[in-house]
């Protein structure tokens, strides 16, 4: 076996991805040109780095204990190595001498006994010789073995998951239009797509993302990691790492190129009148731009690292968070912030206004949510539960149980420390924790009527939570881990991205019309 150079720098490149540092996998990526190697991302599986290197150890741990007659010495694990022991030639050396000291010492005790001491190889009932595993030969499950805990008949059967392949690396965002069951999807290889999903279509149209060398347009081989849907579902824009964002027609067709940030762009949004989008780029600023024109309407120089999220309070007043651990609030026209909110202690990654703009909601890699309101400085929650970063946040659309639909208004957190939370935020507490994920959740949706709780993690499954009990309402495995889950506007299906390059559409409908 052989490893090159440049399958190392994309292992270390998704391993940045996978664990949720975008703007580092960016930086990475230039610096390793990354764009320019012909590694196909949808074959390499999550956590690849990690396997690479535990199967590693097991080897030089296997070839330690390994008889030169191909026989596991004294049948018994042997001592487990440390990474630094592995790559350290006197360290596996000893080690080797040690095991054939102890072996000579074997042999001459019991040449003469029947009951030599020296056990025979290892094998399980299969014959097979198990390494690094207990001596009953008990095979040691990881992620892919181990069985969903879930009930059988909240299992979605596969005749319910429609996968929709096309893409040719990792699925980063996918979103429904608002309008009608045409899904898009954004993707590492430089991609949209809309695939239209009306009366059980799965066509799909290719959106390529170009820019001009020479006179002509060529692929830009960079990730597509933005995209969002006008409130008309007539437009779609979309922001890449090539430092452009663009405007679509649902038919596909390029309408726009909007081209002023100086590098990727980690979010963008289109506000609800749909005469504007705002975008953040990792240049530190963000940007509102005219969606007629395509022009900037003004750029916002504020923070003094990249922006990661953006979100508007209204058609011309909005918030942006950053890696330098500060959220602002502006307002197309004005010169300086309306407000800036300081407390978070490690990079913002997520900024969400609950349904009435009243409130905002931030979530950090410091663990916290934190709840703002125009009206005070200091938070109004300091919500402290998880034990690992918090990587996005969303509000439920309306109040949950209740005939008053700015009563019991719902936050859900996702987290890398495998759980998602409900909170209730009126109260400023924790809900439901939601515990069956086994790897970082990476995105969570409510349905349109705020009733179901929708989430994708790394562990390539997709959950649907019931949100005033908590409870399990139905699940998915897919064949990759879930980078994000979206809803459409009827509330009957579930979109998922996953980094194997694939899609999953999960039919929610219980009653079907039956043709006469």
């Amino acid at each position: 076996m052989s490893i090159t150079s440049d399958e190392v720098n994309f292992l270390v490149y998704r391993y940045l991805q996978e664990s949720g540092f975008s703007h580092s996998a960016f930086t990475f990526g230039i610096e390793s040109h990354i764009s320019q190697s012909n590694i196909n991302g949808t074959l390499v599986p999550p956590a690849a780095l990690v396997s690479v290197l535990q199967k590693g150890l097991q080897y030089v741990e296997a070839e330690i204990s390994i008889n030169e007659d191909g026989t596991v010495f004294d049948g018994r694990p042997i001592e487990s190595l440390s990474l630094i022991d592995a790559v350290m030639p006197d360290v596996v050396h000893s080690r080797q001498q040690a095991f054939r000291d102890k072996l000579s010492q074997h042999q001459h005790q019991g040449s003469s006994s029947s009951n030599s001491s020296v056990a025979p190889s290892l094998t399980n009932s299969n014959g097979e010789t198990p390494v690094n595993g207990d001596q009953n030969g008990t095979h040691t499950h990881n992620d892919d073995d181990m069985e969903m805990e879930v009930e059988g008949e909240a299992q979605i059967p596969p005749s319910k998951a429609t996968v929709l392949r096309g893409h040719e690396s990792e699925v980063f965002i996918c979103a429904w239009n608002p309008v009608c069951d045409l899904l898009a999807s954004g993707s590492g290889d430089s991609t949209a797509r809309i695939w239209n999903l009306i009366e059980n279509s799965s066509t799909q149209l290719v959106l390529r993302h170009c820019i001009r060398e020479g006179g002509q347009d060529v692929p830009s081989n960079k990730d597509v990691t933005s995209l969002d849907w006008n409130s008309e579902g007539t437009l779609l824009a979309t922001g890449s790492y090539d430092g452009f964002a663009r405007i679509w027609t649902k038919d596909g067709n390029l309408s726009s190129t909007l081209g002023q940030h100086k590098g990727p762009i980690f979010a963008l949004k289109w506000n609800k009148k749909g005469n504007s989008i705002l975008s953040a780029g990792v240049d530190k600023t963000t940007i509102i731009w005219d969606a007629h024109t395509g022009e900037a309407k003004q750029q916002f120089p504020f923070h003094s690292a990249p922006a990661l999220d953006v979100d508007w309070q209204n058609n011309s007043t909005f918030a942006s968070c950053s890696t330098d651990m500060c959220i602002h609030v502006c307002r197309l026209g004005s010169e300086r912030p309306l407000k800036t909110f300081q407390g978070h202690t490690n990079e913002v990654n997520a900024i969400k206004w609950d349904p009435s703009g009243m409130l905002l909601a931030s979530c950090s890699d410091d663990m916290t949510l934190k709840i703002w309101s125009m009206k005070q400085d200091s938070c109004v929650h300091d919500l402290q539960a998880h034990s690992k970063e918090i990587y996005t946040i969303k509000w439920s659309p309306t109040g949950i149980g209740s005939n008053n639909p700015n009563a019991n208004i719902l936050l859900a957190s996702a987290s890398f420390d495998s759980t998602v939370r409900l909170w209730d935020v009126d109260r400023g507490v924790c809900t439901h924790t939601l515990t069956r994920h086994q790897e970082p959740v990476y995105s969570v949706a409510f349905s349109p009527d705020g009733k179901f709780l929708a989430s994708g993690s790394f562990d390539k499954c997709v959950h649907i939570w019931d949100t005033m009990s908590g409870s399990l309402v139905n699940s998915y495995r897919g064949t990759g881990g879930i980078f994000e889950v979206c809803w459409n506007s009827v509330g009957d299906k579930v979109g998922a991205s996953a980094s194997d390059g694939s899609v999953c559409v999960l039919d929610l409908r219980t009653k079907y019309k039956v043709k006469a």
